[in-house]
């Protein structure tokens, strides 16, 4: 089977190395000093784990890579719209796309059935770019928990974590996401195939929501938001309304509020994503992780009140700080 990394970041190009490394046909898909990097000197990974050098095929045209059995979307969700119509020389007849990005995916309510089938958000998927280029058969939905960030161009530093979650939106248990789960295993990940792939996207987007703005907001990692009596007291608020929003679509979360934060202390002194990309000077994921959010919100008739003050500070903050490097 060939594999391709569409977008191979922190996330990306983490996965398409333990691929690569394990012997799977793989190639990563890059733009910049980091393709650059691994191009000459292959995808360095730093990892408690153990550390490596894979050498998966690097490129930067989606037309000389050719038809793939499966892409994995390894850009962060406003990256999409961008992408997604320049997938065409890749996707054959039968090609799978795993998508992994955090926040509710374009996909989310294709299939979804009842009052809500086919619901498009503009924050996620504006004038639907993303949905007409990729058809609604094609997806396999994902979960990262795993951290990982670009320490340099070409090095992945893998800080925690090793398991990535896939589901079909439809719920089976199909060949294609058994070959993709096998692979994945094969590569170094746990990857559990869940039946309830809409309702496990919750349990991610509850700390999406909270603790990656409010991170933004103040420059702490998710061990100090988590043990701040006032930050953790914004985080079980957005979380509250998170879940109210999830409850309206008829979604039961397998995990509470409590446990979720705790589950994130856990991981320590770790900055988010979103503060990652904030101090690097990279547009961060906002609209994915909390505008949808915000959103859905007003579609259900919910006011999301602690979740729409941190999400305009948030706008605020990403629109003053636009272009700046750390």
């Amino acid at each position: 089977m060939r594999f391709l990394i569409a977008g191979a970041g922190a996330i990306g190009a983490y996965v398409g190395a333990r691929m690569a490394h394990a012997g799977f046909d793989v190639t990563l898909f890059a733009r910049g000093p980091h393709l650059r990097a691994m191009q000459e000197r292959g995808v360095q990974v730093k990892s408690p784990e153990g550390d490596f050098v894979a050498r998966p095929a690097i490129t930067a045209s989606l037309e000389d890579v050719g038809q793939v059995d499966v892409v994995f979307l390894g850009v962060k969700a406003h990256g999409l719209p961008q992408l997604a119509p320049h997938l065409k020389p890749v996707l054959g007849p039968d090609t799978t796309v795993v998508s992994t990005q955090n926040g509710i995916p374009w996909w989310y309510f294709q299939g979804f059935g009842g009052k809500w089938e086919g619901l498009r958000l503009e924050r996620v998927d504006p004038g639907g770019v993303i949905s007409s280029a990729i058809e609604a058969r094609r997806v396999v939905g994902s979960i990262i928990y795993f951290a990982t960030e670009i320490a340099e161009p070409g090095v992945i530093q893998h800080t925690e974590g090793n398991r990535i979650t896939l589901g079909e939106p439809d719920g089976t248990r199909s060949d294609r996401i058994r070959v993709i789960a096998e692979a994945l295993i094969a590569s170094g990940f746990r990857c559990p195939v869940t039946t309830r792939i809409r309702h496990e996207i919750w349990v991610k987007v509850l700390g999406n929501a909270s603790f990656n703005p409010v991170s933004a907001l103040t420059r702490a990692t998710l061990v100090q938001i988590a043990r701040d009596p006032g930050t953790s007291s914004v985080i079980r608020s957005i979380m509250q309304e998170v879940e109210d929003v999830s409850s309206k679509l008829g979604m039961e979360l397998p995990i509470s509020i409590e446990q979720r934060i705790a589950g994130a202390e856990k991981v320590g002194e770790h900055k988010t994503s979103m503060l990652q990309d904030l101090e690097a000077g990279r547009p961060m994921e906002l609209e994915a992780l909390v505008g949808a959010v915000v959103e859905l919100g007003e579609r259900v008739g919910l006011p999301m009140t602690c979740t729409r003050t941190v999400y305009n500070c948030a706008k605020l903050l990403a629109e003053s700080t636009a272009g700046q490097q750390k």
